[in-house]
Parts: structure tokens; C-alpha cells; sequence
């Protein structure tokens, strides 16, 4: 079971959890963390999406920002990325398997006390990815 919150590419976001998630896979379930007792998952759409993100936390620290820069004390896991989303914000850290004509890539951002431990950004919903 994964903890994550979705973020659309209209704006909403929803939290919740997930037990079938595969970057592959055009749809996975989301038991709400707002839903009624015994209420069942709904069906989220990968296309829809501007990114999933694994977090540790649902309410994570709203005074937190994301550093966007990279720490030279912590080791490099695969290539540093910054991407710029079509919404115009931007998400900088590290990836092992960005092409840009695939739907989709993880990334783990370079702040390692971000309440994302790792996020999968839909390709469609950037604007610019830059390898750095």
C-alpha cells in the first residue's frame, strides 16, 4: 500500500491510498482518505494526471518549501532533472529512466526532507524537462 496524493492537470488533488499503481498501466485505484467508511476505490486515470506523488505524510509541513537545488553531501542516484510543468511549476531532483517519448518517469526530488519520497510526473503535463 502506497500513500500518495494525485495531482490533475485541471488542478484537483486527491489523497489517498493504493495498492496497484504501475507506471504502465493506464488506471489504478484510490481508496480516498476523506471517503465514508467501506466506500470502495475509485478509478483514477493516468492520462488525466499531472503527476503522482509518494508521500510520506498526508498533511506534510505547509511551511516546508522544496529546496530545488542538489545537496553535494548526499549521493547522486541516477541523472539530476528539472522539470518545468505545464502549470508553470517546477520539480528538480533525481531520475533513472526519463525518455522523453514514454508517458511517464519517476522522479526523487533533491530535497531529501521534502514530504515526497518520490513522484511519477506525466510527460504530457510538462512543459520542459532538462536533464542537468
Amino acid at each position: 500500500m502506497n500513500k500518495i496524493v494525485v495531482r490533475f492537470q485541471d488542478g484537483r488533488i486527491l489523497k489517498g491510498i493504493s495498492a496497484d499503481f504501475l507506471p504502465a498501466k493506464a488506471i489504478f485505484h484510490l481508496a480516498l482518505t476523506d471517503a465514508a467508511p467501506g466506500a470502495r476505490p475509485i478509478e483514477v486515470r493516468l492520462a488525466e494526471l499531472k503527476a503522482v506523488f509518494f508521500v510520506r505524510e498526508f498533511g506534510g509541513d505547509k511551511s516546508h518549501v522544496d529546496l530545488q537545488i542538489f545537496d553535494p553531501s548526499q549521493p547522486v542516484v541516477g541523472r539530476k532533472i528539472r522539470v518545468l510543468f505545464q502549470d508553470g511549476e517546477s520539480l528538480t531532483g533525481f531520475t533513472q529512466a526519463y525518455q522523453p517519448g514514454r508517458p511517464g518517469f519517476f522522479l526523487v526530488p533533491a530535497d531529501a526532507t521534502s514530504n515526497i519520497q518520490r513522484a511519477f510526473i506525466v510527460t504530457a503535463a510538462t512543459r520542459e524537462v532538462t536533464l542537468l
